[in-house]
């Protein structure tokens, strides 16, 4: 029983560190753009760093529903570029979206990789 309820608290924990990171993105995307913004030095690989964190905390938020979190996450960019339409400084693009699918794609390979190799060594200890 305290197991479960160890393992219910840690899918809360990355179910919220997953809202935050998209409040955080939300924000950061429909702001206007300053030199002070976080940014890796071009655009679509800031979408798809982004959507990679989003990825790495929904592999963990729901581990055994990856393309419902996948599907969701990538709507979750094109609203993103949506409502960017309606702003005055940021515009949509596809190319945008595009970059988004890939980092969702890496960051849940990623995550992937890190799961797989934690459970192996924790295997190794017993």
């Amino acid at each position: 029983m305290k197991l479960q309820f160890c393992l219910a608290q840690r899918v809360a924990l990355w179910r919220g560190l997953l809202l935050v990171a998209m409040l955080v993105l939300l924000v950061l995307s429909l702001m206007p753009p300053s030199p002070q913004m976080p940014s890796t030095g071009w655009d679509k690989s800031n979408h798809a760093l982004a959507f990679a964190v989003l990825a790495f905390l929904g592999n963990r938020a729901w581990p055994k529903q990856p393309v419902p979190v996948l599907l969701g996450l990538l709507a979750y960019g094109g609203l993103i570029e949506a409502l960017q339409s309606f702003t005055p400084d940021r515009f949509a693009e596809w190319e945008d979206l595009l970059a988004d699918a890939v980092g969702l794609l890496l960051g849940e390979a990623l995550a992937r990789l890190v799961w797989r190799h934690r459970a192996s060594e924790r295997g190794a200890d017993l």
